[in-house]
């Protein structure tokens, strides 16, 4: 438990279900903690391992921390947002407010009004900020470089999951249901594996609740090609940066995403991508003038199996897209440069 009179950073996290934002969360603080930012974590469903304090230390909140005039409130729910704005406003307490939004569709008029009443605004992406009526700052999502990183010897993290070594592997990673595309991966690999024998798949998440059917009726259509033995449904796993070392491509295949990480993490274990054009794929994939992967329309399977075959038929060309993309998450989103510009903001609300 930390000292609020220590603490300068509240980031809180009001949702006990695992969310993008919550593993925002616990990536970021011990990186921003290693940076010298004096943050803590309030709220349940985070590690016992980060920084926390308790709801009863906000009464602390009417005096400022050592050294500043206030402390800053980083909010990225809606249900973060209001409080805080009772905290400031109500209760005349010493805090300033930031938000990060990475809604990528029209706010309610609701979420417009707590957004304006925002200190600075962060968006995870340009598209994001599109949608904002108030100034703000974009700052791409970072990814831990240390965590997700090439393999050292490819045919040895494949042995270390099961899969041949002998094989090519493409990979698609994230919740089994619609949204995530998961289907249209499973018809694109139905598409491509039978001229591929040196190619299999892996799918990789878990299925829930009213999802369990949508993935039941996926194995069905692959058993019924009969690819059972080379698409795999893997399931939900911890290691997943194992499981990254060991693909040779990886497919983003979502309808929608709000910003997604999982391009990144593959990029940064050295595997090319193809992506559909939601979330803030294009600019994580476009740009630094090599190529690194593609980006293709959402919901066109056709252009999926395209964009998966010019890799998987031109081995010298996915090779050089791997080595490429991680150049790029190394020098552009490493999870560190992101801590540094999140830092900048909380120092000028600060001063």
């Amino acid at each position: 438990m930390a000292d609020i009179r220590n603490i300068e950073v509240i980031a809180p996290n009001f949702k006990q279900r695992l969310s993008g934002v919550t593993s925002t969360i616990i990536q970021l603080v011990p990186i921003q903690r290693a940076l010298g930012q004096k943050i803590a974590v309030l709220g349940p469903g985070l590690p016992a391992t980060l920084p926390s304090i308790r709801f009863r230390d906000l009464i602390h909140l009417w005096k400022a921390p050592a050294g500043r005039p206030c402390r800053v409130w980083h909010a990225r729910r809606n249900v973060e947002m209001l409080p805080a704005i009772i905290l400031r406003d109500l209760l005349r307490m010493k805090i300033r407010i930031v938000f990060t939004s990475a809604s990528q569709r029209r706010h309610t008029g609701w979420s417009r009004y707590l957004i304006g009443r925002m200190d600075a605004v962060i968006a995870t992406s340009s598209k994001t900020a599109a949608y904002l009526q108030v100034p703000n700052t974009v700052i791409l999502h970072g990814i831990d470089t240390k965590r997700f990183r090439p393999a050292t010897d490819k045919a040895e993290a494949k042995r270390a999951l099961g899969l041949d070594p002998a094989k090519k592997i493409v990979g698609c990673f994230g919740r089994v249901r619609r949204q995530k595309g998961t289907d249209l991966f499973v018809d694109s690999m139905i598409a491509l594996l039978p001229s591929r024998p040196d190619w299999c798949a892996v799918v990789a998440g878990r299925a829930t609740g009213q999802h369990l059917a949508f993935e039941s009726e996926l194995k069905q259509r692959v058993a019924k090609v009969g690819l059972a033995d080379r698409i795999l449904f893997a399931g939900e796993h911890t290691n997943i940066p194992d499981w990254y070392r060991a693909l040779d491509l990886f497919i983003a295949p979502q309808r929608w995403e709000g910003f997604g990480l999982t391009p990144l993490e593959a990029m940064a274990s050295g595997v090319p991508v193809v992506a559909t054009d939601v979330g803030a794929f294009s600019e994580l994939i476009a740009g630094g003038g090599a190529e690194t992967g593609v980006v293709i329309p959402a919901d066109d399977v056709n252009a999926m199996v395209d964009g998966a075959a010019a890799f998987m038929d031109d081995l010298p060309r996915l090779a050089a897209a791997g080595a490429n993309g991680l150049s790029r998450t190394s020098n552009s989103f490493a999870i560190e440069g992101e801590a540094r510009a999140i830092g900048a903001i909380y120092e000028r609300l600060m001063r």
